[in-house]
């Protein structure tokens, strides 16, 4: 057993595109041996999972798996696809299988295809919950057994050992629902007995593809080279550069604490991580510990929480902006009463009536000292639901009423905002929300995870 592995992740998510030519190179230079690519996040929020929608259009998908599915069977090696279509859920994971089967008829190849659902059984995780084995994460909606049965989605993040399994099953391709961004570039390595801490800490680095080196101007990709003491990281692209400061500043992307990751099953601990400068290109890491714990993974719920439609619109009145916070408390007041008068107090409890400020404490939840704005603002108007066609009557007429809405020393009628694109009521559709933020401890980190295999393959 070699105890060095390289492996080559193309981009961070599976359609962003890549350059074909620098990525086959990178294959053939450094005789990788997996691919691995996540699909998934949670940037979107919850309507990826609750209402099966993929991130990426299925032409970038299908272009990029093409590549990936040639090269992966040219060079015989495996390839891991993790957080199929965007969520993980069922349908995306099928959807993922679809394309890949597709690619193999047109090309001919022939080669093992492992699934792994990630919708855990309803059942389970209602017993799960009943034994106490089910935990909130910080900031978790409150559940109870009718969340686990009657949410629209629910998966479980899977680690690395049904990638393991999966592999050790005889696949040449895993398509993986809803797992550890980590864990899917983890498996081989921890498979091929190469150090749990250096193989966790490379694999969170490598699955946002390229996005350590110095300056990420496009999509492209990232070659890891991991022995018993040390990882090396190199960019796919000629055209970029890996700095210690590009990959030591990694650990501040998504997560509370640089120093310490939670993964299935323990956590990476970075405290005495080194980074090393190799050449121009290049950075070696060495340092990185994994401690085990009790094996949880994270379970992500999305339900249906209503339609929702919304307003956007900027105001430069100076004005207004003068004393903007007084003129848009009046402004939500008189929008407030218009849209009660028309449809109703019952009617209006059943609906949500959110605002933004952009410009104003949007983004923050306080502005900075000294950061004032007195050249313009932006509104966004946002209503939720229960039916699409009431939450655009809403807000329409909450709009109307703050576009038109009095200001003070100005007499007469006057138009407040101004609209980017018309129609400025914009329905955006079904709305879902995340209520699940919790942990299920299991027993075997396989229990909720079946594998499902699949011969894809084209007549000569």
């Amino acid at each position: 057993m070699s105890n060095t592995i390289s492996y080559i992740s193309p981009v961070g998510m599976l359609g962003g595109g890549f350059t074909e030519s620098y990525f086959n190179d990178a294959v053939a230079r450094h005789r990788v041996d997996f691919i691995a690519v996540d699909s998934g996040s949670t940037d979107g929020g919850a309507n990826n999972l609750g209402a099966d929608l993929p991130f990426n259009s299925r032409e970038a998908i299908k272009r990029d798996l093409r590549i990936l599915v040639r090269a992966a069977r040219r060079h015989r090696i495996p390839l891991l696809v993790g957080s199929c279509g965007g969520s993980g859920g069922n349908y995306n994971l099928d959807w993922v299988h679809r394309i890949v089967r597709e690619i193999a008829g047109e090309d001919g190849l022939s080669f093992t295809t492992a699934l792994i659902p990630a919708e855990a059984d309803r059942d389970v995780l209602v017993e799960k919950y009943r034994a106490g084995k089910i935990r909130a994460l910080k900031h978790a909606p409150r559940i109870d057994e009718s969340t686990l049965r009657d949410t629209r989605g629910i998966v479980a993040m899977m680690g690395a050992e049904p990638i393991i399994a999966a592999l050790e099953g005889g696949a040449d391709v895993v398509l993986a629902g809803r797992s550890s961004d980590a864990a899917l570039f983890a498996a081989v390595p921890l498979m091929r007995g190469l150090p749990a801490g250096l193989a966790w800490h490379a694999a969170k680095i490598m699955e946002c593809g390229g996005a350590a080196v110095a300056q990420m101007t496009k999509p492209e990709g990232m070659v890891c080279t991991l022995t018993q003491e040390c990882f090396e990281l190199e960019p796919v692209s000629p055209e970029q550069s890996c700095t210690p400061i590009s990959v030591a500043s990694h650990a501040l992307y998504e997560t509370a604490n640089p120093l310490v990751m939670l993964e299935p099953g323990g956590a990476m601990h970075l405290e005495d991580v080194t980074y090393e400068a190799v050449d121009e290109r290049r950075v070696r890491v060495r340092g990185s510990r994994f401690e085990e714990h009790g094996y949880t993974v994270k379970l992500e719920g999305a339900a249906l929480v209503g339609y929702r439609s919304q307003v956007f619109g900027g105001i430069t009145d100076p004005v207004i902006l003068r004393d903007f916070e007084a003129w848009f408390e009046q402004a939500k007041d008189g929008a407030l009463h218009a849209v009660v008068r028309t449809y109703g107090q019952e009617t209006v409890d059943k609906c949500s009536i959110a605002y933004r400020v952009y410009g104003r404490n949007a983004v923050m939840p306080a502005r900075p000292a000294g950061g004032g704005n007195d050249h313009e603002v932006a509104v966004l108007l946002l209503v939720t639901a229960p039916t699409q066609e009431l939450a655009h009557a809403i807000a329409y007429q909450a709009g109307h009423t703050m576009h038109h809405f009095p200001v003070p020393r100005w007499q007469g009628l006057v138009s407040n905002l101004a609209f980017p694109v018309t129609p400025h009521v914009t329905d955006l559709g079904p709305a879902y929300s995340f209520v699940l933020n919790h942990v299920v401890e299991l027993e075997d980190p396989l229990e909720l995870f079946r594998i499902d295999y699949s011969a894809e393959y084209q007549e000569a």
